[in-house]
């Protein structure tokens, strides 16, 4: 009986993996993602910074388009959609890469550990990658007019403005911090997706 779990055990081992997408894929898919998503809430975050007395979020949305036009609810939103694209890419694909070498390294099955420790890498490298685009978004949102003019032209003038006057390593400032936000949250998006994934194939593919 050991002998014949021993031969499946083998033979599953033998079995070869899927091919995975590969990782030019995952970033731009991942990256679309975030794209659309900040694109179409960037009214409703419209609608959220500046209360100006509304009721609630459709109140807002009728105000703001009847007395500032259309646009403005999507005013400021591309740092917002540079940062969601950043965010979503490095999350998304890092997941997947983290997942897939922890699997082919042969210490890990497919399991809650697994999908912990991938995401707990995911969270560290979308970390640093979306903290230097968190901080041009912040700063373009809370810019001060001088005389006149906005503070910053652009998100490449805010990062050579940081990196001139606070030096390179300024845009990874409390990155302990962000990432003890991030991390929780990483791992917990994922090993939520792995287990409805598992779930659904369960209750749904193989029914």
């Amino acid at each position: 009986q050991t002998s014949t779990a021993a031969m499946a055990a083998a033979a599953d081992t033998a079995k070869p993996r899927p091919k995975t997408s590969p990782k030019s894929i995952k970033f731009l898919f991942g990256g679309l993602a975030g794209y659309v998503c900040a694109h179409v809430c960037s009214g409703a975050l419209c609608c959220m910074d500046q209360r100006r007395g509304y009721t609630n979020v459709f109140n807002a949305l009728v105000r703001i388009t009847r007395e500032e036009g259309v646009s403005t609810l999507w005013r400021g939103c591309v740092p917002t959609m540079a940062r969601a694209v950043v965010v979503n890419a490095a999350q998304l694909a890092s997941y997947s890469q983290s997942k897939q070498a922890l699997l082919d390294s042969g210490y890990f099955r497919d399991d809650i550990l697994c999908h912990f420790c991938a995401s707990m890498i995911s969270g560290l490298v979308t970390t640093a990658a979306s903290m230097p685009v968190d901080i041009v978004k912040t700063r373009i949102q809370n810019m001060r007019m001088i005389d006149g003019k906005p503070e910053y032209k652009n998100g490449l003038d805010v990062l050579v403005t940081v990196i001139r006057k606070e030096g390179f390593f300024s845009l990874w400032k409390g990155f302990t911090p962000y990432y003890a936000r991030l991390g929780p949250h990483t791992v917990l998006t994922f090993i939520f997706l792995e287990q409805m994934n598992k779930f659904y194939k369960i209750y749904f593919l193989d029914s």
